[in-house]
């Protein structure tokens, strides 16, 4: 928000997706193989320290911003004044509901995906959380790249209507795993769309919050947006749980499909 000019946004907000998404990898199942298999927890902390070298380099390196902004002196200057910064807008309300709805419909299908496939289908836990963790990663990093590219040449609101479009439309791969007999090709198939899709999705919802902060203000306005988004994710998982006892997976994915779209 900061540094980024509007055009590379989109650009930013992939590689923000990227390195996340890596982190994730890296700190996570690598981190337990290689201190289970190789350097221990001691070696393996010690690895994780020294990874963070490279992004006080690229810290140290890296352009200020063009636009000079005061410190805040006060818990009010903050806090206070950029949520009145936000609230001031025309329509702010309107775009809170996008930010809380934009990646709902797709976390109402992702919240019961591994319990879909094991207890719905029938895969092994092994094949789904090889699948998952390999394959899914994979897709989202590509996604958000390929979002990335696509949004030098979209506008922005372009890019969030048929990237949304898309999330919604890849819930649809469940769908038709929840209808038909159990293969592993067309569960990679459906996992793979669905990652990609939510990997374009997530470059431009991130690009979206980016667009919205007031760079005076740019650190606190992306908290708040970036809190409220998760709001949606935390509270969908029971719910998604009833609907599937209520209602089955196959009337469950159908209607996660609606609700992205």
């Amino acid at each position: 928000t900061d540094v980024l000019p509007a055009e590379e946004r989109g650009a930013g907000a992939a590689i923000s997706v990227l390195g996340y998404r890596l982190g994730m990898l890296v700190s996570g199942g690598l981190a337990l193989w290689l201190a289970d298999r190789y350097l221990g927890w001691q070696g393996m902390y010690w690895l994780m320290a020294a990874l963070l070298i490279p992004c006080i380099i690229a810290t140290l390196f890296a352009p200020e911003p063009s636009d000079v902004i005061p410190v805040p002196r006060s818990l009010e200057q903050a806090v206070a004044e950029p949520l009145r910064d936000f609230f001031g807008r025309n329509n702010a309300w309107l775009i809170l509901l996008l930010i809380v709805l934009y990646k709902l419909g797709d976390a109402f299908a992702m919240s019961l995906t591994t319990t879909f496939l094991i207890r719905g289908v029938g895969f092994d836990a092994g094949e789904v959380g090889v699948v998952n963790k390999t394959l899914g990663l994979f897709a989202t990093i590509v996604g958000a790249l390929y979002g990335g590219v696509l949004m030098q040449r979209l506008t922005l609101f372009r890019a969030l209507l048929i990237f949304g479009i898309l999330q919604g439309a890849s819930n649809a791969g469940y769908w038709l795993l929840s209808i038909t007999d159990k293969h592993t090709i067309s569960m990679a198939a459906a996992v793979f769309f669905e990652n990609l899709c939510g990997g374009m999705g997530t470059a431009a919802f991130v690009a979206l919050l980016m667009t919205l902060c007031n760079k005076s203000f740019s650190a606190t306005q992306f908290a708040l947006l970036s809190a409220l988004s998760a709001v949606g994710r935390v509270y969908v998982g029971p719910i998604a749980g009833w609907f599937v006892e209520a209602h089955g997976w196959p009337t469950f994915y159908l209607f996660s499909v609606v609700a992205a779209v």
